[in-house]
């Protein structure tokens, strides 16, 4: 699994702009099961997106496409990590490793 975050390096005017592709993107990889939650940062600095994915490349992959990242509107990082525990609401997203 994948946190991504996302760091606006673009003014809010800007990031708005695109903000309807951005907003179709994430329907897209929720509607594959791809993303399990998103969300703005608070402050509005960016955003973060838990991806349930185990491959890097797939990752980057499907950040790729996103408007923000295609129009340099952000920047972003990757935080891999094996859920070991989880709430048993969550047991559908999960692929526990030990």
């Amino acid at each position: 699994m994948f946190f991504v975050l996302v760091n606006y390096i673009k003014p809010i005017e800007v990031v708005e702009e695109f903000l309807e592709s951005h907003v179709a993107f994430l329907d897209k990889y929720y509607e594959q099961k791809k993303f399990i939650i998103s969300g703005r940062r608070n402050p509005r600095t960016g955003g973060a997106i838990l991806v349930n994915s185990t491959s890097k490349d797939e990752v980057d992959k499907i950040v790729s496409e996103d408007p923000f990242f295609i129009n340099k509107v952000a920047n972003y990082e990757f935080i891999e990590f094996v859920p070991t525990k989880f709430d048993e609401h969550f047991s559908p997203f999960m692929q526990v490793h030990n």
